[in-house]
């Protein structure tokens, strides 16, 4: 007998001087988590991608604190053994201000400890340096500037 593993699905939406679609997908509770959509409105380049602590947008995306960060790391690059949960690294919007997302996470989740279902998703307005930037602001943030866009994750059917 097969058991069919358990396909946990979330989405953000964002909206406002940038807009797009991010999907979440993961299958299995053990599995990478899958994220791809559409982000337009972006100037052509890279810009830092990263899920923060808290859901709240009251106040905009500031309101939506720091990286998630369970573990008190620093920031670094998605593929680094030391990083904060919601490092994602940075999306490359095409000339036309879109980015086209298909990242594959080996450390967020959509159940457990780590989920981020509920936490905001951020797109930044500069480059991450993925924590090698040379100084402390490179170690908390990436040195990725200004929050462009923001949206919650949500559970998806």
């Amino acid at each position: 007998m097969v058991c069919a593993k358990t396909v946990f699905k979330a989405v953000a939406f964002v909206n406002g001087t940038i807009n797009g679609t991010i999907f979440f997908e993961q299958h299995g509770e053990d599995a990478p988590v899958k994220v791809f959509g559409d982000i337009d409105g972006l100037s052509a380049g890279k810009h830092g991608f990263h899920v923060h602590q808290y859901g709240d947008l009251s106040g905009g995306c500031l309101s939506a604190g720091p990286h998630f960060n369970p573990f008190n790391k620093t920031h670094g690059a998605p593929d680094d053994e030391t990083r904060h949960v919601g490092d994602l690294g940075n999306i490359i919007a095409n000339d036309k201000g879109r980015a086209t997302l298909d990242i594959k996470d080996e450390l967020i989740q959509l159940t457990g400890d780590l989920n981020i279902v509920g936490r905001a998703i951020v797109i930044h307005q500069g480059v991450d340096d993925l924590g090698k930037g040379g100084n402390e602001e490179s170690t908390k943030t990436g040195n990725a500037g200004a929050r462009l866009g923001c949206a919650i994750i949500g559970i998806a059917k």
